[in-house]
């Protein structure tokens, strides 16, 4: 049973002898399951005290960096600063860097700006320049935490976020599952309908894994499916390259949106008076709670942002040695309807 205390702490903070307490940490025979199970829960407690206790009066400054639609990062944004408080005793403030459309060197240039930084979270392009921006920031002591969209080759110490390629499979089931019959009734020779995928830039990861899940679900289903990208996620982009989709491909009656751009989606197809059966978007966001509820989505796979939030900012504090390491566990893909959208 690993532990960095004195028998005689673990004894006092169990309420057992330090003879029981050495027999359980040398892993002797003849004690009892939940003898052990009370030492081990007194070195639980006696880490969460120490933590408490490294955390007391310090101040840390955590930068956000992210290349996103300003819907996100003002949801995300929030998220953080509601779970800043939560840190306490320590003091945590968060700097906010985000735009909606840049290039590598945008990135390259935000990162290398960073002083006195205790931490990054960082949604960026997966790109070599990228990688040697994140490796020097961490070599001068600067842990990372890539967020949504990773940046394995880097020495980040860690990804949240969804399993991106696990939410693009998820979202193929639920479009072949929910388009089901052909789209012309009645003839039962009719091919399948097709499928509308929008990506924001193909040079994040998280949106290309999702895509190759996606895909790789949906083979052999006899369905089509176009890509759309380059928008950003923005809708004025959006809604261009989406109408020339459509009008160049008639069979497309369902969309999985992986970058965003939503709004735009459903208009370009009422401009052209076209039916969208299934619409499978990502993000809880302002514009998909609108979408959603007014029925012009049909379901929204997303991932509480204040727990995505509180673990980037605990693994950064891990990293920096103000919290004990704890295993990182998988974030879970919420399917949210009309019918189960929180409040």
């Amino acid at each position: 049973m690993p532990h960095r205390f004195k028998v005689r702490e673990i004894a006092q903070q169990s309420g057992l002898s330090e003879a029981t307490v050495d027999r359980v940490l040398n892993d002797r025979p003849g004690v009892r399951e939940n003898t052990r199970a009370e030492v081990a829960q007194a070195i639980a407690d006696l880490d969460k005290q120490r933590a408490q206790l490294r955390l007391n009066g310090r101040r840390y400054l955590i930068d956000v960096v992210m290349q996103t639609p300003q819907r996100f990062s003002d949801a995300f944004r929030a998220a953080v600063e509601a779970e800043l408080p939560a840190f306490a005793p320590a003091m945590l403030r968060a700097r906010f860097h985000l735009w909606e459309s840049g290039s590598v060197a945008q990135m390259v240039d935000a990162l290398g700006r960073l002083r006195g930084s205790h931490g990054v979270v960082l949604k960026a392009q997966d790109e070599p320049e990228v990688v040697e921006a994140v490796d020097r920031l961490v070599s001068s002591g600067v842990p990372v935490v890539t967020y949504t969209t990773d940046v394995p080759a880097s020495s980040r110490c860690g990804y949240v976020g969804i399993d991106n390629h696990g939410a693009g499979v998820t979202a193929a089931y639920l479009v072949d599952q929910w388009l089901g019959f052909p789209r012309t009734r009645g003839a039962a020779d009719a091919p399948p309908s097709d499928v509308l995928i929008t990506l924001s830039r193909t040079v994040f990861r998280g949106e290309g894994e999702r895509e190759v899940g996606f895909r790789s679900a949906l083979r052999g289903s006899g369905r089509g499916i176009v890509e759309v990208s380059g928008s950003d996620g923005l809708d004025a982009t959006n809604e261009r390259l989406v109408l020339d989709a459509l009008d160049r491909n008639p069979g497309v009656e369902a969309v999985y949106s992986v970058g965003g751009g939503n709004t735009a989606t459903v208009a370009a197809f009422e401009r052209l008076g076209r039916r969208c059966r299934v619409f499978v978007a990502h993000d809880l966001d302002a514009d998909n709670r609108r979408l959603l509820r007014d029925g012009r989505i049909s379901v929204v796979l997303h991932n509480d942002l204040r727990a995505d939030a509180r673990l980037a900012l605990r693994l950064l504090l891990q990293e920096r040695g103000a919290l004990p390491a704890e295993p990182v566990r998988p974030v879970p893909i919420q399917v949210i309807t009309p019918y189960n959208l929180p409040s």
